[in-house]
């Protein structure tokens, strides 16, 4: 019996930085056990040039992100998601649509590397942190396994990596 497909999708309010990077991330290092998408709350319309720079040095998939808005992922013919994450305070803190087929949800936020000023090397460097946090995390939960856990073993699980290292302060998930 093959292994179930689990749909994540990652929520930033600009869908530009943070959820493009985890949806790279968890396209490459889950490929075969999860299918990663991404969104946000108020699309930027581009993906941030420094997210597909980072992403490329790592070698990870760049090809065809854009920036959208999460009412993709609310409608009807929509993928049925298992997990929802919010990667940034905005986005957890918005009213979400109402997410078919009750997927498990968590805050996992970190600093935006978008809203870093300075010169590129220091914008660079802070794509760069948030893909590590990110990678981190999403390796943890990667490795989880789903099969055994109860909901509420693994609603806790999910929360404890949102708390880790390189976290914005705690908030309850509102996805």
């Amino acid at each position: 019996m093959a292994d179930r497909i689990y749909n994540v999708l990652f929520l930033c309010t600009g869908n530009s930085a943070r959820s493009i990077l985890a949806e790279s991330i968890l396209r490459k290092d889950g490929a075969g056990h999860f299918r990663a998408f991404s969104a946000g709350s108020d699309p930027k319309g581009r993906v941030n040039p420094f997210a597909l720079k980072v992403l490329d040095s790592f070698d990870y998939p760049t090809d065809g992100f854009r920036s959208k808005s999460w009412e993709e992922f609310a409608r009807p013919d929509a993928p049925v998601m298992d997990f929802v994450f919010t990667v940034c305070d905005n986005a957890a803190g918005e009213t979400c649509p109402v997410w078919p087929g009750q997927p498990m949800t968590a805050h996992w936020g970190i600093e935006d590397p978008a809203a870093v000023e300075g010169s590129d090397v220091q914008k660079e460097a802070a794509f760069v942190t948030a893909f590590r946090y990110l990678k981190a995390r999403i390796g943890v939960f990667a490795a989880l396994p789903l099969m055994s856990l109860d909901k509420i073993a693994l609603g806790t699980k999910l929360r404890e990596i949102g708390q880790s290292e390189g976290a914005t302060s705690p908030r309850p998930s509102a996805a």
